[in-house]
């Protein structure tokens, strides 16, 4: 059974369609990037894996579950990394982690603090978070997501922002979460990360699905050298075919 399944989702805002028809699915020990330009669909589809946002139309299903019906038990599930996600500025990151990590009743959370500090070279867990760089407030949301060990775990556009250091960081880190078997979706508009990284990618583009494969089947059906250029080869034709009369 996949760990992420979406069938013909559909969400709107208002009269505004924002994802039509769009389906994919992912496995444990998979990574899948969803690429695509800024307002394609991507951080509306993701949203109604935890829950944030009602399908108009389709079926999400986390590990099985309905994030609808059973929001809690997804949350269990899932992990959620996205860009510029607030933190208790007064807290220290050590403290942020206790709170979060709170709410999953874990046997030994300060282990897994202790564990995450090492893991994602946090050395700066006991300064406030009002102090922190762009890197170590990121670095902390990563921990923040991963505490409770989800196998479903979800970065949206997570680099924003980074420096090359904390870039490197976050990409090593996605490769281990597929190798210990969790199934991740790596929503991004940077193609290279998604190149390096990615076992399969799914195209969207005014929130339908383009087009859909491994790397190297996306660049065989372009005959790009690399994503960045087989996905503006992938956006040409649709904007052809939507012109075609």
């Amino acid at each position: 059974m996949a760990l992420i399944e979406i069938k013909q989702l559909e969400v709107r805002y208002g009269d505004k369609t924002a994802v039509s028809g769009l389906s994919f699915d992912v496995h444990g020990g998979e990574v899948y990037g969803l690429l695509g330009p800024n307002g394609a669909g991507k951080t509306s589809t993701l949203r109604t894996l935890a829950g944030l946002i009602a399908p108009a139309a389709g079926r999400v299903a986390v590990a099985g579950r309905d994030p609808q019906r059973d929001r809690g038990a997804v949350l269990r599930r899932l992990g959620m990394v996205m860009a510029n996600t607030p933190l208790p500025e007064q807290m220290t990151g050590r403290e942020a982690l206790r709170y979060y990590g709170a709410f999953y009743d874990l046997p030994d959370l300060e282990g897994r603090i202790a564990f995450l500090e090492a893991e994602l070279d946090m050395p700066f867990l006991d300064e406030e978070i009002g102090n922190y760089s762009t890197g170590m407030r990121q670095r902390v949301n990563v921990a923040r997501a991963i505490i409770h060990e989800p196998d479903v775990l979800v970065l949206d556009e997570a680099t924003n922002g980074l420096d090359v250091r904390s870039r490197r960081g976050v990409l090593e880190f996605v490769a281990a979460q597929r190798d210990r078997g969790a199934a991740v979706v790596y929503s991004t508009h940077v193609m290279a990360e998604a190149e390096e990284v990615c076992d399969r990618v799914g195209v969207i583009d005014g929130g339908r699905l383009v087009a859909e494969g491994t790397v190297q089947e996306l660049l065989e059906m372009t005959g790009a050298r690399n994503l960045e250029l087989a996905y503006l080869e992938l956006a040409s034709r649709k904007r052809s075919e939507e012109v075609r009369p």
